[in-house]
């Protein structure tokens, strides 16, 4: 069963590195990785490059590098969805890393169950300068489709479903500013009923300091694109009822002290 690890990147000459290295350290053999750059003008291409010229052959022969201008993250990650010839799709951010070498491993044995259409797991926020050093934990282990209207959803970075759920239920919308991750979880979990399992290990770590989180402004057009989501999608919400995500996250600060 093919995996397809599709990242996108602009600019991420500080970060790109830790990303390959975690997906070519994978012990899972049947791995498709596809980079879709936006035309970086840093060394991000270089790193790229000089990564796999010095990985082993199965890797260099299943690794796609794709460098030009796009209309954005999401208009990007389309790109790459569309290019993978894998059964299995998964998204790892150039900030983001594997955290120990079986996470495709788990991933794919999730999937052995032919049932199943997606799956997720935890995500460690970590220091951008001290990726040893947690700040936040983001359980998915209580998610339900329900709690979409209060603003919760399983960790994006660790989400992967197969392939046939984007061709039968689209792609990312590029006009989300911010949320079409969240609009996506949305389309996939809650209207199309995709089935999916929950997988209780921190696969991801994920830097601090994201589109989402950089400021106040960035988290209003996020609450707002949640509810436009959740418009679209017939579930009733609204920014008060959102606000109470901030509670949870508040309890998950708490928790790493």
């Amino acid at each position: 069963m093919k995996i397809s690890i599709i990242t996108v990147c602009y600019n991420s000459e500080t970060t790109i590195l830790s990303t390959i290295q975690s997906v070519l350290a994978q012990t899972y053999n049947d791995i498709e990785y596809i980079i879709v750059d936006g035309g970086s003008t840093d060394r991000t291409l270089e790193t790229i490059k000089n990564s796999f010229q010095s990985s082993p052959d199965n890797y260099r022969d299943n690794f796609q590098l794709v460098s030009e201008r796009d209309n954005g993250m999401y208009d990007a990650m389309n790109k790459g969805i569309q290019l993978a010839s894998g059964e299995i799709i998964g998204i790892l951010n150039s900030d983001d890393f594997y955290n120990y070498p079986d996470c495709l491993e788990k991933i794919a044995a999730a999937f052995e169950d032919n049932t199943v259409d997606t799956c997720f797991a935890d995500v460690r926020f970590v220091k951008p300068e001290n990726a040893a050093k947690t700040v936040r934990y983001y359980s998915s282990a209580k998610f339900s489709p329900a709690l979409f209207r209060w603003g919760f959803m399983p960790a994006h970075p660790s989400f992967f479903a197969r392939k046939v759920c984007f061709e039968k239920a689209g792609y990312y919308k590029t006009d989300y500013k911010i949320a079409a991750d969240y609009e996506l979880l949305i389309r996939f979990l809650y209207t199309n009923k995709f089935t999916y399992k929950y997988i209780p290990l921190d696969i991801i770590k994920m830097r601090t300091g994201g589109k989402s989180t950089k400021s106040l402004k960035s988290n209003y057009i996020l609450n707002r694109e949640i509810v436009r989501g959740c418009r679209e999608n017939g579930i009733y919400t609204n920014m008060f009822l959102l606000g109470f995500k901030y509670f949870i996250k508040i309890f998950e600060l708490i928790k790493t002290k």
